[in-house]
């Protein structure tokens, strides 16, 4: 008899794990330790600490998940055209997403240095994940290379990271439509500003 599948002979597997670090985040922050994974996924400390070493590696993860979310998110709702103008709405619904989601408020309630330091990170992986899918969404903009071909595009990115952050890690302005126009607003403007070289005329 040939042996199970890897999948059958795991069945906390790394989606299954993953999914559940991403819904623990969602209540207790950055607070989540392997404790409470464990005991949510019905396995044991060992068995986490063996695959994925420390909390904070998991709680990357599984942060790392939640950002590609809400690009996809925005994707549904305000795809991209390839346009100035789709780039723009497009990011802007991702800020909104992002300063939206549970998993913002909890870092912020559980974590306020955390956010605070996330506000000003220089590098990292989650800043890189952003930049690598921001500079993604510029790429059409120079139809012969890309982002690469064009030192100013190239420099665009790491500039409109600093820019969503603001707007996008403030959940205290959730459910105050004001202040959360306020920042889509400002940040949007902002981002006109950006990439406005890029822009057809008229």
């Amino acid at each position: 008899m040939s042996p199970a599948p890897w999948h059958d002979r795991d069945p906390l597997s790394t989606g299954n794990v993953l999914s559940t670090v991403c819904t623990l985040l969602r209540t207790d922050g950055l607070d989540v330790s392997m404790t409470a994974i464990a005991r949510a996924c019905g396995t044991s400390r060992n068995f986490l600490y063996a695959n994925w070493k420390t909390a904070s590696a998991l709680h990357l993860r599984a942060l790392t998940i939640e950002l590609a979310q809400a690009f996809d998110v925005a994707h549904r709702t305000h795809p991209v055209d390839g346009t100035v103008r789709g780039i723009v709405e497009h990011l802007t619904q991702v800020v909104r997403v992002v300063r939206r989601h549970p998993v913002t408020a909890a870092v912020a309630r559980t974590s306020p240095t955390a956010l605070v330091r996330a506000h000003t990170a220089t590098d990292g992986p989650l800043v890189r994940v952003v930049t690598e899918r921001v500079s993604d969404l510029l790429h059409p903009l120079a139809p012969h290379g890309g982002v690469w071909s064009d030192a100013a595009l190239h420099s665009r990115p790491w500039k409109i990271l600093w820019i969503a952050r603001p707007a996008a890690l403030c959940p205290e302005a959730v459910g105050d439509q004001e202040w959360e126009d306020t920042l889509d607003g400002a940040f949007a403007e902002l981002l006109r500003d950006l990439l406005a070289p890029w822009a057809p005329p008229g």
